[in-house]
């Protein structure tokens, strides 16, 4: 029987070395229809001192890890 991901995901405690900027958690989430996405959290608090997590979602197709960006050689703008 096959463990059906979708609708399910998971954070993990991020190692943010030098730079406080990197989120506190970062993980991964599938949802209904099968799409994977690379989740971040970051602890806060409110001006009155209610702590929270605020989260930020990236399709994983989106952002390849440690890839050089492409470029698009198709443009009909040439220089001659």
């Amino acid at each position: 029987m096959d463990y059906d991901n979708k609708l399910r995901g998971a954070l993990f405690k991020n190692d943010k070395g030098d730079n406080p900027k990197r989120p506190d958690y970062k993980g991964s989430f599938t949802d209904s229809l099968g799409n994977e996405f690379w989740v971040s959290s970051w602890l806060k608090q409110t001006k009155d001192g209610k702590k929270f997590l605020s989260l930020s979602m990236e399709p994983k197709e989106a952002k390849a890890p440690h890839s050089a960006p492409v470029q698009d050689d198709t443009s009909d703008d040439l220089p001659f």
